[in-house]
């Protein structure tokens, strides 16, 4: 179950990303600034690396809606991070056909190589990874995304998500 980590550090944003709030707000009608909450929650993202509670309640603000509101939404989606995240985050399809071919095993693998645990940092900061629900490659499985740029990479082996996270570390 995805829990709202708490914290009580203010947030503040920057004019450049209020900007951006007023162009995204602008493309819907009058009183409808709701609609866009999906897009500025990722703004808010890609910004902070998560969604804290302080910056969720920012942006209710901004929107003029309850904070309850996005915490829903946020809290509903999985793209949107509650806890803090490594730079990139590792997500590997758990659902039935990717299991079937290995998916469980490459888990256990990155957990191995990372030396965290599901939902975790690791230490340098540069690394988390989590099962989710369907990538929708079956026949290409077992799978995995790279966030934040979702890189789709299929046919996992030990071998090669070694190489994904040497590669990522040498960035």
């Amino acid at each position: 179950m995805l829990k709202i980590e708490e914290q009580q550090q203010p947030v503040e944003f920057s004019s450049a990303l209020v900007e951006k709030f007023d162009e995204i707000v602008s493309r819907y009608p009058a009183g409808k600034q709701k609609s866009a909450l999906l897009p500025l929650l990722h703004l808010v993202q890609a910004e902070f690396g998560w969604t804290s509670a302080p910056a969720m309640d920012k942006v209710a603000e901004y929107l003029n809606i309850e904070p309850i509101e996005v915490y829903e939404v946020a809290s509903f989606y999985s793209m949107y991070f509650l806890q803090p995240k490594g730079k990139y985050v590792l997500e590997v399809c758990r659902t039935g056909p990717c299991c079937l071919v290995g998916a469980e095993k490459i888990m256990s693998h990155i957990e191995g190589k990372l030396g965290v645990k599901e939902g975790e940092v690791t230490a340098d900061g540069l690394f988390s990874w989590r099962g989710v629900e369907c990538l929708a490659a079956c026949g290409y499985a077992p799978v995995l995304q790279i966030g934040p740029e979702y890189t789709f990479y299929e046919n996992l082996t030990e071998q090669s998500v070694d190489t994904l996270i040497d590669n990522l570390r040498n960035k």
